[in-house]
């Protein structure tokens, strides 16, 4: 790592140069540096807003899930086998499902040797349970907070290794060179606690940022985590399922999934007035035949936490559109209360599977509140070490975004498809598709590390930088920001209201309910936000929120290359998939208490599964969409001889 400068507008700008920069401090960016290390590349640096910043570390959920080859009983499982259940989901290219599949047994055992404390039997078998989208018994957890403990083993890991960070850095924008095929990463400029920048040249980026938790107002992601994939977008990095995306019940004064036992145990849903406490209702009971009927939905939830589109007609996911017409449509709150059973609640009345699960349970108690901290004490005092005692107040819950199943798109080997020495890992990278099993995405980011360090420890591990060209791009860049950062001085548009603006844009249209009209009509808004903020910034109030002021411009493009990525998926007629309902008057009706006018939806369109959509934007906001169709799960050279023969060759990386 060498220092140097560079001079923009007669002042000093510092330069780092490094072989490969890592930007994130999650689970993937901590394992890229590791990785990269461990190969060979000594020269390793992380940027990063700190290492307890960020989802990995900071979020979780009743069972926080790694899902993982088999390891244990007698089933049979095979990377091709669990490679086909992710490509089945829709709309994934069938070589990344491939090494999804075939690099987990060795990301997964890594993290064993690292000290996580996945549960294993006397004879080694690391036992396993089915979850989501799963035909197997390939899921497992350490509980509620399964990425916390497995950042804390990579940072022991980063320590020992002495792997260089820098905290407190804040990347504002990737830097490249060259046009088309020949484009590609050459660094990135950063702004450090004292908002003075900084640039990094480099070999060399892995974009490890995660999802694009800043986009939306009602959201699980933890507060500390706005994501970062505007500035790919800015730079011309190809994106890929953008409009794939999970969305779910969720706590909003702290976030968290209120999935499992909290639905299990039958809490009253209740809605008020903006005040939280005029006009008091269980709004929910005007929308099912019968008590039962709809405490039976509640418990579902459990099982069925994230939004599905086919559990809509008749099925749990009904209570996520009332939750969001409370909400979104009629401007109300809604908390569960787990100090009283909803009216009239008897156990007698709900389905023999809630009944059946009850009593098995033991869970017979009084209160929701009893039978939580009979069935799952540690959910009580979860929210307890939070400042928040369901015992004596009600929990606010919204439908709230928690996953990007889409991203940057990506080759095998984690490459951007369009930004060469690009590699986007771990949740901003859009490998999956419209379904994925549950807790597949931690495996994705460890998998993506891998992947990413060693095709760069195989093929780029000797310098290609132009110094010179990042000087260009780096001189280029900063200016620019320079300038934007004087527009915000004179701004008449606050940063807060902005971000809010932006935020509630992207909840109330292009999250889990969506439409044409409203997507338009959200574009329009998006594409002025832009030319707004590009031409006149966002004022911020002092120094110190400079970064704010840098942050609302790659989420004011991004939300803008996301509508315009969902209203092309909503045009080309995919119709509603995964998490996501699109809405069509003389669709199908949602339920038979909702105007039908109002809540009727388009069916999908399977065809649209066997394809992936790819987005690119310009700076100045205009996106080009396209349908391409999906790679199919490769065959592989299975002959020990010649595979071996090929890998010893290097041909494994071209």
């Amino acid at each position: 790592m060498n220092k140097k400068n560079i001079m923009v507008n007669g002042r000093e700008v510092p330069v780092c140069v490094v072989h490969t920069l890592v930007i994130g401090s999650g689970a993937a960016g901590l394992n890229a540096a590791i990785q990269l290390r461990n190969q060979g590349i000594e020269d390793v640096l992380i940027i990063s807003e700190g290492l307890n910043m960020g989802t990995s570390i900071n979020t979780g959920s009743d069972k926080q899930t790694y899902y993982k080859t088999a390891m244990c009983g007698g089933d049979q499982d095979s990377p091709y086998t669990m490679a086909r259940n992710y490509f089945d989901g829709g709309s994934m290219h069938g070589d990344l499902a491939l090494v999804e599949a075939s690099t987990s047994a060795r990301a997964f055992l890594n993290l064993v040797n690292l000290g996580v404390p996945f549960p294993q039997d006397p004879y080694g078998q690391f036992v396993g349970y089915k979850t989501d989208h799963d035909p197997a018994q390939r899921a497992t957890s350490i509980g509620p907070y399964t990425s916390r403990e497995m950042c804390n083993a990579l940072i022991r890991e980063l320590k020992r290794q002495n792997i260089s960070i820098h905290e407190k850095t804040y990347c504002v924008s990737l830097l490249t060179d060259g046009e088309g095929d020949a484009k590609r990463a050459v660094g990135a400029i950063a702004q450090n606690e004292n908002a003075e920048f900084v640039a990094y040249a480099a070999d060399n980026v892995v974009f490890a940022v995660g999802g694009p938790g800043g986009l939306y107002e009602t959201s699980v992601y933890p507060n500390v985590h706005t994501g970062a994939i505007g500035i790919a977008l800015l730079a011309g990095a190809m994106g890929q399922g953008l409009p794939e995306a999970q969305y779910g019940l969720a706590s909003t004064k702290f976030r968290w999934n209120v999935s499992g036992t909290y639905m299990q145990v039958i809490p009253k849903f209740v809605s008020t007035e903006k005040d939280g406490e005029s006009d008091p209702r269980e709004f929910m009971r005007d929308y099912f035949n019968s008590v039962g009927e709809m405490n039976s939905m509640v418990f579902l939830k459990g099982y069925q936490w994230p939004f599905d589109i086919r559990k809509v007609v008749g099925g749990s996911s009904i209570i996520d559109v009332l939750v969001y017409i409370e909400t979104q449509i009629k401007g109300r709150r809604v908390f569960l209360d787990f100090r009283e059973n909803p009216q009239d609640f008897k156990f007698e009345d709900m389905s023999q599977e809630a009944y059946d699960y009850l009593k098995n349970s033991r869970a017979f108690q009084d209160t929701p509140l009893a039978r939580l901290e009979h069935m799952n004490p540690s959910a009580i005092s979860l929210y307890n070490d939070n400042n928040i005692d369901i015992s004596v107040e009600m929990l606010e819950i919204a439908v709230c975004a928690q996953h990007n199943n889409g991203g940057l798109a990506a080759n095998h080997w984690w490459e951007s498809t369009n930004v060469k020495h690009l590699f986007p890992v771990g949740e901003v990278n859009g490998s999956h598709g419209v379904a994925r099993p549950g807790g597949s995405a931690l495996n994705s980011g460890q998998v993506g590390a891998f992947r990413a360090s060693d095709y760069i420890a195989a093929r780029y591990k000797q310098s290609s930088l132009d110094y010179n060209a990042f000087v260009v791009a780096a001189e280029k860049e900063l200016a620019g920001l320079e300038t934007f950062m004087d527009n915000c001085r004179n701004s008449s548009a606050d940063w807060r209201s902005q971000r809010q603006e932006l935020q509630s844009r992207m909840s109330r249209a292009a999250a889990h309910i969506r439409s044409e009209k409203g997507l338009e009509e959200a574009l329009r808004e998006a594409e002025k936000m832009w030319q707004d903020i590009s031409i006149g910034g966002c004022r911020v109030e002092n120094p110190s929120q400079a970064i704010q002021a840098l942050r609302n411009r790659q989420l004011v493009f991004a939300h803008l290359v996301y509508i315009n990525a969902t209203l092309f998926q909503v045009k080309s007629g995919a119709g509603s998939r995964g998490s996501a309902m699109v809405k069509l008057p003389g669709g199908v009706v949602a339920h038979d208490m909702l105007d039908s006018n109002e809540w009727s939806f388009q069916s999908e369109d399977t065809q649209f599964r066997r394809k992936v959509l790819e987005t690119i934007a310009a700076p100045d906001g205009s996106c080009v969409s396209r349908w391409v169709d999906v790679r199919p799960i490769p065959e592989s050279e299975l002959w020990f001889e010649n595979a071996w023969a090929d890998y010893r060759a290097g041909k494994i990386y071209g």
